[in-house]
């Protein structure tokens, strides 16, 4: 498989810019059982390119085939992401208009979860069985499927076209665009709406989040991106909506040509082309920066280390994979980490091999240090951490760049 891109995924531009080899890494949520700890782990290479004519960040999608099939991260883990979907599912529902709301990527089936307790009719569409069981536990019907024409046709052979299809942190898993997009097309009502939710690319610049690159993520947007990805199947950007969740992320509305543009979509355009989503000079000081970060953190993990100070990674979330990997954070300077979704503990991080345990274990440990992988989540888990903060222990963020949060503990 290529471990480059010739053409932009998006709009098809030749020759995206490379500007972070980010070495060989295995799929950032292929966590390890502890009896194959000795087992040679697939890794592939993950090479950040942007396209200078839209700004998509993106790596060549070399997952192997029927990766998603179980998968292991879901949504209900971090509470902010329970009153975001609720929110999100009264907006759905008011653009459905009593018409099917269609999820792709539906995971546990949180959002259509809400939607459904707002009266909405719902469908989820997601390859991975062991969550579609989770979601039907909630009442949430999921079609076991990776999603493409043949899908849409089966989905709309049997249920009719879709008023809403939404997909939520999914559109940027997405290997082959144009092939989801022509799903889209054949589901999609005359009169529906997409919902695309992804990250934000200018925030990626902003905030350094080198991290949200990785083989599952084979794609960072741009609303350009996204623009000139719909305008390859007759559809327009309508409005957009900026949001804070995963440390900058937005909310983009689709629809059939003819579609009014707001405001917010004019301004958004500008502020990307501000921030040099098009300008290789950009990506270029965004590496750099990545560079400085490395040196710097580990550097601190280090003085911690020597100071007598127990450390340990709080959360084990795929960004975070990224992270330990490219800076080569390991047992060593992290004995374990921990996180809140119990299927990821008992298990070894991707790459580096780390112990997943519960967050119970901040406390059995004494822990005095912890590194915070899952930072776009930063303020929920302060707050969930008071007793460890207010007893002496200290917050470690790696991003945007490295920092204590919390009274340094005395010296043992």
């Amino acid at each position: 498989m290529a471990e480059t891109l010739s053409a932009c995924r998006a709009c098809r531009a030749p020759d995206p810019y490379l500007f972070l080899p980010l070495g060989d890494h295995p799929p950032a949520n292929m966590f390890v059982r502890p009896e194959d700890a000795d087992k040679p782990q697939p890794a592939f290479a993950l090479n950040a390119q942007a396209c200078l004519n839209c700004g998509l960040i993106q790596v060549a999608d070399q997952i192997p085939e029927d990766f998603f099939r179980h998968y292991l991260y879901v949504p209900s883990a971090a509470t902010t992401m329970h009153g975001h979907f609720d929110a999100l599912a009264e907006r759905l529902v008011a653009e459905a208009g009593g018409g099917l709301i269609v999820d792709i990527g539906c995971n546990d089936g949180l959002l259509l979860m809400k939607c459904n307790d707002k009266g909405a009719k719902t469908l989820g569409i997601d390859p991975a069985a062991n969550l579609a069981e989770t979601a039907n536990e909630r009442g949430v019907e999921v079609h076991v499927a990776y999603f493409g024409p043949q899908t849409a046709r089966d989905v709309l052979d049997r249920n009719g076209r879709a008023s809403v299809i939404v997909t939520t942190n999914t559109f940027n898993h997405i290997g082959d665009l144009h092939d989801f997009m022509a799903g889209v097309d054949i589901l999609l009502a005359e009169d529906g709406t997409f919902v695309i939710e992804v990250p934000r690319a200018d925030k990626l610049l902003e905030y350094n989040a080198f991290d949200t690159i990785y083989q599952e993520h084979v794609s960072e947007f741009s609303l350009l991106s996204i623009q000139k990805l719909a305008e390859f199947f007759d559809m327009t950007v309508g409005d957009v909506v900026k949001m804070d969740v995963h440390a900058g992320s937005m909310r983009v509305f689709v629809k059939r040509n003819g579609a009014k543009k707001t405001e917010a979509v004019t301004t958004l355009l500008a502020e990307e082309k501000a921030a040099g989503v098009l300008s290789a000079e950009a990506y270029d000081a965004l590496a750099g920066r990545v560079q400085d970060i490395r040196a710097e953190l580990l550097e601190m993990l280090e003085d911690a280390k020597a100071q007598g100070l127990k450390l340990a990674g709080y959360g084990a979330p795929a960004k975070g994979n990224t992270l330990l990997n490219f800076f080569g954070i390991g047992p060593d300077l992290l004995p374990f980490l921990v996180d809140r979704s119990p299927l990821k503990q008992g298990l070894l991080s991707p790459g580096m091999k780390i112990p997943v345990r519960s967050v119970e274990a901040v406390e059995e440990e004494s822990v005095d240090v912890l590194l915070v992988l899952a930072w776009n989540f930063l303020d929920e888990i302060r707050a969930q951490q008071e007793g460890f903060l207010s007893r002496g222990g200290r917050l470690l963020a790696p991003l945007p760049t490295p920092r204590f949060i919390g009274s340094a503990p005395a010296e043992r």
